[in-house]
């Protein structure tokens, strides 16, 4: 992003701006598949500009990838309590978030595992690990919520649920749409894991 003579630069307006290209780069393109000098052009920064916001390619890569999963995580928690109290109801509009997602165009999948996959050793499966986590504390807090017997197994199954349908939603479009068929098991789940009143 080319800045007028005279103007100050804000360095967190750049580093949001690179962030923001180099998401969707990584995304349509995968890890390898963009350059520096493409990310580079693509925002309109020098070299030098990128190094010194993120240090290196790898440290944008890892950048990118934890703003995505702070960005997923608000985004499906913000869509569990909006569904208000109810544990089915909160679980249901987790899959029903999923669901509109796997359909919008241009969806290719979860991008932390599809990095995780690409760079399976270092950063990159290290966030995807820690993503997982913050979905699966999302899940527990549901199945603590409706008095699961033991909610960290039901959170674990969920979780199954959840990354399943998106791959199948990812690598399987044509059929059924997997988040609806989630929905169904995972709400059969909770009811199974919930004793008797």
């Amino acid at each position: 992003m080319p800045v007028a003579k005279g103007t100050s630069l804000d360095p967190a307006r750049t580093r949001a701006a690179i962030l923001e290209a180099a998401t969707a780069a990584f995304y349509d393109h995968g890890l390898d598949g963009v350059g520096v000098a493409n990310l580079c052009s693509r925002t309109g920064v020098s070299k030098e500009t990128l190094y010194r916001h993120f240090g290196s390619k790898q440290g944008l890569i890892e950048a990118v990838l934890e703003a995505r999963s702070d960005k997923v995580t608000r985004w499906l928690r913000a869509a569990a309590d909006s569904a208000g109290p109810d544990p089915a109801d909160r679980l249901a509009a987790v899959f029903d978030a999923l669901a509109g997602w796997h359909g919008e165009p241009g969806f290719r999948g979860c991008a932390l595992v599809n990095a995780a996959t690409q760079h399976h050793e270092g950063p990159a499966r290290a966030v995807a690990a820690r993503h997982l986590d913050r979905r699966l504390a999302l899940l527990e807090d549901i199945a603590t919520l409706a008095g699961a017997r033991d909610p960290g197994v039901l959170a674990r199954q969920l979780l199954m649920l959840v990354s399943g349908s998106t791959t199948a939603a990812d690598l399987h479009p044509g059929s059924e749409p997997a988040a609806r068929h989630a929905r169904e098991a995972a709400l059969t789940l909770l009811a199974a894991a919930v004793p008797a009143r």
